[in-house]
């Protein structure tokens, strides 16, 4: 069976990173966007990472440029723009497809395992957010429009499942 953990990503300064590493961990995985009506997020996005981080969840960012060219820049530029706005230190992964022909695999496999609205597969806007659990399974996708302080009680629940 396919999990989170099979997958890996490039950080965004081009790092391999395994998710194998967060096993165990609740993850919150967001394709992001620097010049969005959402990109505010970033903000409540660190406030979970910092409230829950040290509980054991990981939020991790994919800059997408596949909605409006809302994400033009570079890696560096992207993970600049982050730091200095929104003083983001939660990882940050290098710029990827989320839908398409080279989507990335994490993002193919998470639209399959938890469809949105209508059960369309495609990723629909920036801050697209799905919650993986401890088992490395999707537990939810989340519209952009849910913001990071709405779903908190689905991120305090996964963390207080103990999955062997």
């Amino acid at each position: 069976m396919t999990c989170a953990y099979d997958f890996e990503a490039l950080s965004i300064t081009g790092k391999p990173i395994p998710l194998e590493q967060y096993r165990g961990k609740p993850m919150l995985i967001v394709n992001t966007a620097s010049a969005c009506g959402f990109t505010p997020q970033f903000a409540g996005l660190e406030e979970l990472h910092t409230t829950y981080g040290p509980k054991g969840l990981v939020v991790i960012g994919f800059p997408c440029n596949q909605f409006g060219a809302q994400d033009k820049g570079s890696n560096d530029e992207i993970a600049s723009f982050c730091q200095l706005n929104y003083g983001v230190n939660f990882p940050m992964m290098a710029k990827i497809d989320v839908n398409g022909e080279h989507a990335h695999p994490l993002y193919q496999w998470m639209s399959r395992e938890a469809p949105g609205l209508l059960g369309t597969k495609a990723i629909k806007w920036n801050f697209t957010k799905f919650l993986i659990g401890r088992d490395g399974q999707v537990v939810k996708r989340y519209a952009p429009t849910d913001t990071p302080q709405s779903i908190v009680k689905d991120i305090e629940a996964e963390l207080a499942n103990h999955v062997a």
